[in-house]
């Protein structure tokens, strides 16, 4: 028997074999036809001067490799490609598809597009970092998108802002199942069903979340700058365990890998190792996204009292991480030093609302030798500038960070390092959703006489915050939602908020 009949004989074979449907995950409900098989729609990210992530999920209608090409142009119309592609995708990046895009030019809108089985995806548009002065850079922040606990209406009004980038701080998913942590009244139910373990299971929730259209038009217009917090895993995550999980579970190290496949493979993020990483823009900002969950953090103590809790052994980012950290702090020659930070960093007494539980060991204050490391590098070696952008909480909060609280009630001018703002969730429930509107203002009121540092509180309101930045100040917008509870466009300024350059004091 020749070599050509053996080879004919294989292609008739495969030739003659069914294709496999592609399995409807129970998603399918929340696509646009009209978008088919890009029901996903586009993103980008990780924007530096001269490349940028562009993003792409391909929906088949049978299993199989699918091959995409790409376009990148400096118009809309998509008529002048500067650059362009072909890739393969398949199952084994459940059929996402990430370009990192090079050779491009700074601070420049681009627009990119793809094609695939015979249709092409919208198109999206990006921006590259600036390399040199810069006059100004805006940022829109955002943490905790939980789509069963309400609409992304936040997300829609974002993608209507003019801005550099969109920094998502965490919780960009949540791994409940049903009635889990949400409000099933609103129909925008969690898939799958249950909580969420296996890579097929996080693959289902991304997928869910990303095809609310706020979603996507925020992904659409600008590039996002992520990073994870605990929900992306499990609740209250740690490097080898986490509040929610438990031994029946399974194995948390294969839920931890299948959840950070998951992630990596449905948003635009460059893939280097390590989450944490450092982004530039021009001699205005550098940005300084710190991986608060997985990198290095130990287990959270259980009070304030157990015997190791001041141990040095016990920390949030981990000596490898934190040693990159102080470089980048030290070598900055940027205006502006902004650190994506997951949880909150200032001291935060809590006595005022709650006599049991005078601290949140979740946060900062629960790893009290790094928190003092850091304070200490601030501090030792004059770095000024500093602004800690803050998730996690569902409030709004600005902070002029002290080296300690004491320090701060004797000595408040000179006590001062840092600024941080905390930015609200996009619709996780927020305290006015389980109490009474004048009990969270009056909560809001004793957390600032308890925290004379802490300038601005509130618990009560969705949204985001737009953070912006010149040669000589720093300011902070909370935009809040009229509702999380239906579809809607209108949007307020709650409060404005700025530091001067050089300054620590917020007005």
């Amino acid at each position: 028997m020749n070599r050509l009949f053996i080879l004919l004989l294989i292609s008739s074979f495969f030739a003659c074999q069914p294709s496999v449907p592609y399995p409807d995950d129970g998603t399918s409900k929340w696509q646009d036809d009209t978008k088919k098989p890009f029901y996903h729609s586009v993103a980008s990210g990780d924007p530096f001067s001269d490349q940028v992530i562009i993003w792409t999920r391909v929906t088949p209608e049978v299993k199989g490799k699918i091959s995409v090409k790409w376009n990148v142009a400096t118009n809309e119309s998509m008529n002048d490609i500067v650059k362009s592609g072909e890739v393969m995708t398949d199952s084994t990046s459940d059929y996402t598809v990430k370009i990192d895009v090079t050779g491009l030019s700074p601070k420049t809108f681009y627009y990119y597009q793809f094609e695939a089985l015979d249709a092409k995806s919208d198109v999206g548009r990006t921006k590259t970092a600036s390399e040199e002065g810069d006059s100004e850079t805006k940022f829109a922040i955002v943490s905790c998108s939980n789509f069963e606990a309400g609409y992304f209406n936040a997300f829609g009004r974002i993608a209507e802002k003019e801005l550099d980038a969109v920094l998502h701080l965490g919780d960009y998913i949540y791994e409940y199942g049903i009635a889990g942590y949400g409000d099933t009244t609103l129909g925008r139910w969690n898939l799958p069903l249950g909580e969420i373990f296996s890579l097929s299971d996080y693959r289902t929730r991304y997928s869910l979340y990303r095809l609310d259209k706020d979603f996507q038009a925020a992904h659409r217009n600008h590039p996002f700058i992520t990073i994870w917090d605990d929900h992306e895993f499990a609740n209250n995550v740690y490097t080898t365990g986490a509040e929610n999980h438990q031994e029946d579970e399974g194995d948390f190290e294969k839920r931890k890998a299948a959840a950070a496949k998951a992630y990596y493979e449905w948003l635009p993020i460059r893939e280097n190792g390590e989450l944490y990483r450092k982004f530039n823009f021009g001699n205005l900002v550098d940005l300084i996204m710190l991986d608060e969950r997985v990198a290095g953090r130990t287990a959270p103590a259980d009070s304030v009292s157990q015997p190791d809790f001041e141990d040095a052994s016990r920390t949030m980012l981990g000596e490898t991480q934190r040693n990159w950290f102080f470089d980048h702090l030290s070598n900055s020659k940027a205006t502006w030093k902004v650190i994506g930070n997951q949880v909150i960093f200032s001291d935060l007494d809590l006595s005022g609302i709650n006599r049991n539980r005078a601290r949140n060991l979740d946060a900062w204050d629960g790893y009290p030798h790094e928190k003092k490391m850091i304070i200490n590098h601030l501090k030792d070696n004059e770095i000024g500038n500093t602004l800690f952008v803050t998730g996690d909480t569902h409030s709004s909060w600005a902070f002029e960070t002290p080296t300690s609280l004491d320090d701060y009630k004797i000595d408040p001018e000179n006590s001062v390092l840092a600024i941080e703002f905390g930015t609200t969730s996009i619709s996780s429930a927020n305290s006015d959703e389980s109490h009474p509107v004048e009990k969270v203002i009056e909560d809001e009121q004793l957390m600032v006489s308890y925290n004379p540092h802490l300038k601005y509180h509130n618990r009560r309101d969705h949204g985001y915050l737009l953070l912006t930045m010149n040669s000589e100040e720093a300011k902070a917008e909370w935009y809040f939602v009229e509702t999380v509870k239906r579809p809607s466009k209108e949007e307020s300024v709650g409060k404005v908020m700025s530091v001067k350059k050089g300054g620590k004091e917020l007005f």
